[in-house]
């Protein structure tokens, strides 16, 4: 059975594939996991000195898996504290993988192979540097499943600010790509067919740096441009773990199992 996510190095660039690709890189708990694990083996690979973040097959990140989401629904089973428990420490979680990805010393190049929506967005923008094709368009739909993007929106205002991240994650806006290399979320929009080499290019240029400088580079503008960023997240996943108890949650993802649109009181 093949990895969920998969690892590869050229130096001095390692490569980290969202390897879901019949179900569009969904985020399962199991690729969080699989993602910390390449995170930490590209931090204590020496050879690399920027990693590049793509996705398998023609998407690059749907997002959370809502259908193992839909499994933990709904919230009034035999052990409801218990369920309230493990959503807290899901989001926990998720939040724990965007402080992996922002914290790492060597550059991260996010390689938009093709469409990207909720959690994966947050993925992009956890990312220093984000390369883009035509079919990459973006997306936050949580609050159309009765969700909360917890990391996401917060993310997306560090980097573009809040009104790129209210059309998003509020107005429920879809961007083309265009869109988002306008508002500044792709930094750059290269042909399909060339994607892939302009990354490892944009890796090799990040290599050329010292790694001691580049890492303390971003270690810096962590402690600085982005430290309320951190407490936003931590407050991004209580939201979210928060979403998950309600009603409309439950509604949300119902429908979204069903194939139906949802119904809000």
């Amino acid at each position: 059975m093949p990895n969920l996510v998969e690892v590869k190095v050229t130096p001095p660039v390692g490569t980290i594939i969202l390897n879901r690709p019949d179900y569009a890189n969904a985020v399962s708990m199991a690729v969080v996991a699989e993602l910390r694990q390449a995170i930490s083996d590209l931090y204590q690979e020496k050879r690399v000195r920027a990693a590049i973040l793509t996705g398998a097959g023609s998407a690059f990140c749907a997002g959370r898996d809502l259908a193992e989401m839909a499994a933990e629904h709904p919230a009034d089973g035999p052990d409801v504290a218990s369920q309230q428990q493990g959503w807290g420490d899901t989001a926990d979680e998720l939040c724990d993988l965007i402080g992996d990805v922002l914290h790492l010393s060597k550059p991260v190049i996010a390689v938009v192979n093709g469409p990207v929506g909720g959690f994966g967005v947050a993925l992009v923008m956890a990312s220093d540097l984000v390369l883009a094709c035509e079919a990459a368009e973006l997306s936050v739909p949580d609050a159309r499943y009765g969700l909360v993007a917890g990391l996401t929106a917060p993310l997306l205002a560090y980097r573009v600010g809040p009104s790129a991240a209210a059309r998003l994650a509020i107005v429920g806006q879809t961007f083309t790509s265009a869109e988002a290399h306008r508002v500044g979320i792709y930094h750059e929009l290269v042909s399909h067919d060339l994607l892939w080499a302009r990354g490892m290019e944009v890796g090799s240029q990040v290599a050329a740096c010292a790694p001691q400088a580049v890492g303390l580079s971003k270690r810096l503008l962590m402690e600085t441009a982005g430290e309320k960023l951190l407490t936003d997240l931590a407050s991004g996943a209580i939201a979210m773990a928060t979403a998950r108890t309600t009603d409309s949650a439950s509604e949300g993802l119902q429908a979204f199992i069903e194939g139906r649109q949802a119904e809000w009181e």
